[in-house]
């Protein structure tokens, strides 16, 4: 494991460009890898999720490989049986995605993942699956990986599945019904969050030539069956959710920071940044495909947002908050106790030692600023949100922070510490 130290900073200063979106990088792997010919993705995010998908995409029969550019895909109109075990690492995007698309192919797949994979939930989508005609188990009875997914094609039919555990299921499930034997209707039983999430996958499939049918509020998807994949090049746009940190970073230190590579057309649902850190009283310029902050106006002020369509920003608000004047209510937080950590508890347990004056809720957290922020030694919990959150509080943090496993953040975003020490921050080691 690799301990980081970060020191307060008075001032950041610069321009770093965003990392490219791992979402979207995900989805055009994948896409791609079920279209039969070459495609290009360019400026692809490379990361240990994104390594994974890569490899579980070869596995289903896809030639990839690096080019200059980013990857050239050639994809296979049926995927294979694999040669052996489908290792997801900590990706819950690469297991959730890929099993209905080995379901697909004529053999047994198995799936797993490290630890933190392992504990994560997935009977909707297996349930949802043998109503489709699959059958697909999770080997433990728990409902989590390791799964094994009886192959010979999706049959299709009627399937009706939650959409308030995860919209990656649903991502999955439009993956690989395309390639039914009869038509689909997926019904979504619940209110759908996350719901950006699949308008990009919805977005990434009809640019490869898939269609689906679906009212505008997502309660239902019609697929027709028989669909092949066609081709697309894809040019990946900078992560919102990652370049949150970089805007939070400024905005606690009081700095003119640029972040380079966001469009502002974007789909992406952590584009709501913008909305938060205004109403905080951030002081932010957002051009056509980059985003300057300019400092905070007045101080910052508390604030209460729902996060149910990005609860991927709920790490960065949480630091703001700390920082902001008066109480900061952010809701809509339940399903963050299923990802690499339970995220609600970390950030409580991690920010607490710190200075925070936190409070968890049942679906979120409630903190009272401005918070007396101080050093100290910080556990990571092996999850990438909570070690660069925790890294941006520092910033802001009287004394000394040490950051242990800080190498968990290659899991999204691998540059992360690199470009804080660009625009300035007291970063030692890694």
């Amino acid at each position: 494991m690799t301990n980081l130290l970060v020191r307060k900073t008075k001032k950041l200063g610069g321009t770093v460009k965003a990392p490219p979106s791992k979402a979207y990088t995900h989805r055009a792997l994948i896409a791609a890898s079920l279209s039969e010919g070459q495609s290009l993705i360019e400026d692809a995010l490379i990361c240990d999720d994104t390594l994974v998908t890569i490899k579980a995409c070869s596995m289903l029969g896809a030639k990839i490989r690096k080019v200059t550019k980013g990857f050239k895909v050639d994809g296979v109109a049926k995927p294979i049986t694999p040669e052996g075990v489908i290792h997801c690492g900590d990706s819950g995007s690469t297991i959730r995605f890929m099993t209905p698309v080995f379901s697909l192919a004529d053999g047994i797949s198995v799936l797993t993942g490290n630890e933190s994979l392992r504990r994560r939930p997935m009977e909707p989508l297996l349930v949802s699956l043998r109503q489709l005609g699959v059958q697909s188990h999770s080997t433990r009875a728990n409902g989590c990986p390791p799964m094994i997914v009886f192959g010979g094609g999706i049959k299709g039919g009627k399937t009706s599945i939650r959409g308030d555990i995860s919209s990656q299921f649903i991502s999955g499930l439009l993956f690989g019904t395309p390639k039914a034997d009869t038509d689909t209707e997926i019904i979504v039983t619940t209110q759908l969050e996350s719901k950006p999430y699949v308008t990009m996958t919805l977005n990434v499939l009809q640019s490869h030539g898939v269609e689906v049918g679906y009212p505008s509020d997502y309660s239902r998807f019609f697929v027709p069956c028989g669909q092949s994949y066609i081709p697309c090049n894809h040019l990946i746009e900078g992560d919102y959710s990652s370049a949150a940190f970089l805007l939070a970073a400024a905005f606690i230190t009081d700095s003119r920071v640029k972040v380079a590579n966001l469009m502002k057309g974007t789909l992406q649902g952590d584009r709501i940044i913008f909305q938060i850190i205004e109403k905080m009283g951030a002081d932010v310029n957002v051009g056509e495909d980059y985003v300057e902050v300019h400092g905070v106006r007045r101080g910052l002020k508390g604030v209460n947002v729902d996060l149910r369509d990005a609860p991927d920003l709920a790490p960065v608000c949480v630091v703001l908050a700390c920082f902001a004047q008066d109480e900061t209510n952010i809701s809509g937080l339940k399903r963050l106790r299923f990802k690499e950590s339970d995220r609600l508890s970390s950030l409580h347990a991690e920010l607490k030692k710190m200075g925070a004056e936190i409070m968890v809720k049942e679906d979120g957290l409630v903190i009272r600023g401005p918070c007396k922020m101080h050093g100290t030694t910080i556990d990571s919990h092996n999850d990438h949100r909570i070690a660069m959150a925790c890294a941006i509080a520092a910033l802001g943090a009287n004394g000394e922070t040490t950051i242990q496993n800080s190498e968990c953040v290659k899991k999204s975003y691998p540059t992360f510490f690199d470009d804080l020490r660009l625009l300035g921050a007291d970063i030692v080691g890694w």
